[in-house]
C-alpha cells in the first residue's frame, strides 16, 4: 500500500483505539456506579431494607383476650361473656369482595349496618385479617352457610365471645357497659404507646361504672400470633403464637338481691339510693331511676331505642 493508505489505516485505528477507550471509561463508571449504590443499599440502609423485607414477609395478628368478669359480693355474675358464631371474611383471600358479600346475603342476613361495619373495620385492619361481616348467627343460618362453604374460599365461621349482662336493667348505672370505640377513645389510645397494641383486634371497650372505671384490669392483655405471609399477602404458616392473657375478674360489695329489691320498691318513680354498711362503708346497694339494658348497647343500640333514651324527660 501506498504511504497515503497507511496514514488513512493509522487514523482509523486511532479513532478506534479511542472508542475503545471511550467505551472502557463508560463501563467501567458503570461498574463503579452500581459498586457505590450497592455499597449504599448494604451498608448504609442495611438495617431499614431488612426491617421492611421483614414486614413484608410477616404480619402479626392479634389475638383478643377473654374480658373479665364481674361478680357481686355473693358470688352471682353480673357481667359475664358468652360464645356465639360470627360470619367472618379474610379480604385477601376473596377475588372480588363486594359479589361475595351479595352472595353471602342470599344465606344469611346481611343488613346496610352490617357492611358499615365490615367497611370501617377493613379501612382499619390489613389484607390478612379475618374481619365479622356478621355476628351471632343463628343455628339455621351456620347450616345454610356450613351446606355451602365451598363456594366462598376466604369465608368462615368462627367462634367469638360476646358481652352478656344476666340481670338486664338491675344495677345498670353500676356496672355500665361496653361498646365500640368511638374517635375520642381511639385518639386517646393512640396517645398511649402501651394501649394503643393491647386493642389492636379488637373494637369494643368499657363505657360508663365498672366497666369503664375498671376497664384496664377487665380487659386483659392481648397476645400475637405471627404469621408468615407470601407475596399477595396469604397467610401461609404460623412462625410464632404469644397466647392472650385474660381479663381480671372484678369482685363489687354490691349485694344483687338487695339491689334488685330496691330497684323493684322504686317502680315507676325517678330516684336514687345508695345503701352503706356502717360497719365497713362498703356500698350494698346503688340505684338510680330509672335505668336502662345494657345489653342493647353492646353490639351497637339502633337509631330508635337511642333516642328513645336519649330524648327521655326521665333521662335514664
Amino acid at each position: 500500500p501506498s504511504l497515503a493508505e497507511l496514514r488513512d489505516i493509522e487514523a482509523d485505528l486511532q479513532k478506534f483505539r479511542r472508542r475503545v477507550a471511550v467505551v472502557q471509561i463508560l463501563v467501567v463508571v458503570c461498574f463503579l456506579l452500581i459498586l457505590t449504590r450497592l455499597s449504599y443499599l448494604q451498608i448504609v440502609r442495611h438495617e431499614d431494607l431488612l426491617e421492611q423485607a421483614e414486614n413484608n414477609r410477616t404480619a402479626v395478628i392479634p389475638t383478643v383476650p377473654p374480658r373479665g368478669l364481674i361478680f357481686d359480693r355473693n358470688g352471682m355474675v353480673l357481667a359475664n361473656n358468652y360464645s356465639a358464631y360470627t360470619l367472618e371474611i379474610t379480604p385477601s383471600q376473596v377475588p372480588d369482595l363486594e359479589a361475595t358479600i351479595d352472595a353471602l346475603g342470599e344465606l344469611v342476613e346481611i343488613q346496610g349496618k352490617d357492611r358499615r361495619r365490615f367497611k370501617r373495620l377493613r379501612e382499619d385492619s390489613r389484607s390478612f385479617d379475618s374481619l365479622p361481616i356478621r355476628t351471632r348467627l343463628s343455628d339455621e343460618e351456620v347450616a345454610r352457610f356450613s351446606a355451602q362453604r365451598y363456594r366462598f374460599p376466604g369465608v368462615e365461621i368462627k367462634a367469638r365471645l360476646f358481652r352478656q349482662y344476666p340481670y338486664g336493667e338491675t344495677a345498670s348505672h353500676v356496672l355500665g357497659y361496653i361498646g365500640r370505640i368511638n374517635a375520642r377513645e381511639k385518639a386517646r389510645i393512640e396517645e398511649d404507646d402501651d394501649e394503643s397494641g393491647n386493642y389492636r383486634g379488637t373494637e369494643y371497650i368499657g363505657k360508663l361504672g365498672v366497666e369503664q372505671s375498671y376497664e384496664r384490669e377487665l380487659h386483659g392483655i392481648t397476645g400475637v400470633n405471627r404469621i408468615e405471609t407470601s407475596a399477595g399477602g396469604r397467610a401461609t404458616r404460623s412462625l410464632s403464637n404469644y397466647l392472650a392473657t385474660p381479663g381480671q375478674n372484678v369482685n363489687l360489695s354490691i349485694d344483687i338481691q338487695l339491689q334488685k329489691m330496691v330497684e323493684e320498691l322504686f317502680g315507676q318513680r325517678r330516684g336514687a339510693l345508695v345503701a352503706l354498711d356502717p360497719n365497713t362503708g362498703e356500698v350494698l346497694a346503688f340505684v338510680s331511676k330509672p335505668t336502662f339494658d345494657p345489653n342493647a348497647s353492646v353490639e351497637g343500640i339502633d337509631v330508635e331505642s337511642w333516642r328513645e333514651l336519649n330524648g327521655s324527660t326521665d333521662k335514664p
